[in-house]
């Protein structure tokens, strides 16, 4: 009898808590219902309130560094305008920047994580010095080199800074003796200009910014002036395609005669580095007059078709894009601002950027059933429900320009980059090799279907995962990148180096190790789990092929040569790539 006395109250006992969790039983008591109702929507309120808070702490801060920034910039302008009067700022000398490297703690799953990128890039690499020395790209599956880019030793040069900044010193010599004894650019070959500039040229640049030999510096200078004819039009527009030993330029069969938007507008940092580091104001003059030039006719809405006329600087009907031969030109407007170090001289840059982000979100669609945002593509007044993943690089951009806007604008833009930057990790995580492919679609009723379906290495959402996380310290961001480095690993890597794949869902490869899989993947992935202090935003721009420029003041009274005078921008003005897209 006790027994079973005792077994009745246990049951009775659970049978007692359960029945709280019945309908039936609020029903028939509807004081306790509203009670818990009331309970409900004060939790849901109070965890919301902790997000808010939470984001709204992120953007104070970064406002906060944003003004610090301003003050210095100030103070070194003071300092600058009193020196020439015979007064001394010491004091100035003493400032510092709060930098979150005084606060990172280095954890041993990221140090365990990163070396593993870096065992991955030593391997890419010294496949690439075995079998491709000195070529452009190497072929792993046929084990050889191929000059894709007129032979420039495109891989080498693209990875030199990858090399420094992950401290294979003895690579990084190697590579330098071939820039400086076997490097040469006096080639009979119609070389793109934009990805010239993009790699090779930046890649040059960057290597001298972070050992400060001159070598590079002489480099860059050559294959320059060997680009500079090709700005040579009535509009100041260039051609895209120029002939390395003989000047000749002109633009590709297929566009019709038209220059194309990114790369006519990507090469403003490099160029105007150039210029800073040699003295020389002929770089800088010719890319900041394409600027002054598309300003004339800038649409309110500050989005630009792909096909712009060389001999009249205007656009020619055809798609607006974010993706593949629009994306750049958006992001360098921000990224000149960042180099110029958000002064006076190059705030027009920001205002055409903030004009064109007003665009952008007419762009923004949704999913049904997930909700997913997306970026449309448009040409004339119709919508196409597509995304490339090129068009990934945005929420990277978006996040790095938010700081930027003030209160509840720099809410908005952060939340749309994290939202794209969620779509863009299910572009990965939607298909069976956990790769993704090269364009998405976005039927009704649905989230979303691959379109082309090869992979070759591309780096747009792990760069944007970097900068989500540089920015919002939200280690979700790593977690993501290390998913995705693990998909390539598994899918990509062979006993020679990487390849891409043909299709994304049988995991049939390529023959191709692209030169961006070292310079740019692998160096965000690698960036993504180390300290903020290497390779710091606050010092560093990167371009659009993930070469760190160093970030220098310009101030009106000292640049002569600079644009700025002449396009009189108001105070405030409302209004990567080629783009890569052909398959090997």
């Amino acid at each position: 009898m006790a027994k079973k006395s005792s077994s009745s109250s246990s049951s009775g006992s659970g049978f007692g808590l359960w029945r709280y969790l019945h309908p039936g039983y609020y029903l028939k008591r509807p004081q306790r219902l509203a009670l818990v109702f009331v309970a409900f929507v004060s939790l849901t309120w109070l965890v919301w309130d902790r997000q808010t808070l939470t984001r709204e702490h992120q953007v104070h801060v970064s406002r906060l560094y944003e003004q610090l920034r301003g003050l210095q910039n100030q103070l070194e302008d003071l300092k600058i305008d009193l020196k020439g009067s015979g007064v001394s700022i010491t004091s100035i000398d003493k400032t510092t920047k709060p930098n979150k490297r005084n606060i990172f703690q280095d954890d041993p799953l990221n140090i365990q994580r990163r070396q593993k990128v870096k065992d991955s890039m030593l391997h890419a690499w010294t496949s690439y010095e075995k079998y491709a020395w000195g070529h452009d790209e190497l072929q792993p599956q046929t084990k050889n080199g191929i000059d894709s880019f007129g032979g420039l030793g495109a891989t080498l040069v693209d990875s030199l800074d990858t090399l420094f900044i992950m401290g294979l010193d003895e690579q990084f010599k190697r590579a330098r003796e071939w820039v400086a004894n076997s490097l040469d650019f006096n080639k009979n070959y119609d070389a793109s200009v934009f990805e010239t500039t993009i790699r090779v040229l930046g890649g040059l640049l960057s290597a001298y910014d972070l050992s400060g030999d001159e070598v590079f510096l002489e480099k860059a200078r050559d294959i320059a002036d060997r680009l500079l004819p090709a700005w040579n039009t009535p509009s100041g527009i260039p051609y895209n395609r120029i002939n390395l030993a003989y000047g000749n330029a002109h633009n590709p069969m297929w566009a019709g005669g038209n220059s194309i938007l990114a790369d006519s507008g990507t090469e403003q940092l490099e160029f105007i580095a150039l210029s800073q580091r040699t003295k020389d104001p002929k770089y800088q003059e010719k890319v900041e007059n394409v600027i002054k030039e598309l300003y004339k006719t800038f649409p309110t809405d500050g989005l630009l078709p792909i096909y712009i006329n060389p001999h009249t600087g205007t656009s020619a009907h055809s798609t607006i894009t974010f993706g593949a031969m629009g994306d750049s030109f958006y992001e360098y407007l921000l990224k000149a601002w960042i180099q110029g170090n958000k002064t006076e001289p190059v705030k027009y840059y920001r205002e055409m950027w903030e004009t064109s982000m007003k665009g952008l979100q007419g762009l923004v669609r949704r999913t049904t059933p997930s909700s997913f945002a997306y970026l449309c593509e448009k040409t004339g007044n119709l919508l196409s429900d597509k995304m490339d993943e090129l068009a990934c690089f945005a929420p990277g951009m978006l996040s790095l320009g938010f700081f930027g806007y003030d209160g509840g604008e720099a809410e908005k833009y952060l939340s749309l980059a994290e939202e794209l930057a969620w779509t863009c990790y299910n572009f990965y995580q939607s298909t069976t090799t956990k790769l993704a492919g090269e364009n998405y679609f976005f039927h009704a009723g649905k989230d979303m279907s691959v379109g082309t379906s090869w992979n070759i290495l591309r780096p747009e959402t792990v760069e944007s995962l970097f900068y989500l996380w540089r920015f919002t310290g939200n280690k979700t961001y790593q977690e993501w990148g290390w998913n995705i480095f693990q998909a390539f690993e598994k899918n990509s890597r062979g006993e020679i180096g990487y390849v891409g794949l043909k299709d994304v869902n049988t995991g049939d490869k390529d023959n191709m190790m692209q030169s961006f899989f070292l310079a740019e993947t692998l160096k965000y992935l690698y960036l993504l789990f180390s300290p903020p202090s290497l390779i710091s935003l606050d010092e560093w721009v990167f371009n659009t092929e993930a070469h760190p420029l160093r970030i220098v003041t310009r101030h009106a009274h000292e640049e002569s040569y600079i644009l700025n005078e002449q396009l009189r921008f108001p105070d405030r003005f409302r209004g990567r790539k080629e783009g890569r897209s052909g398959y090997n």
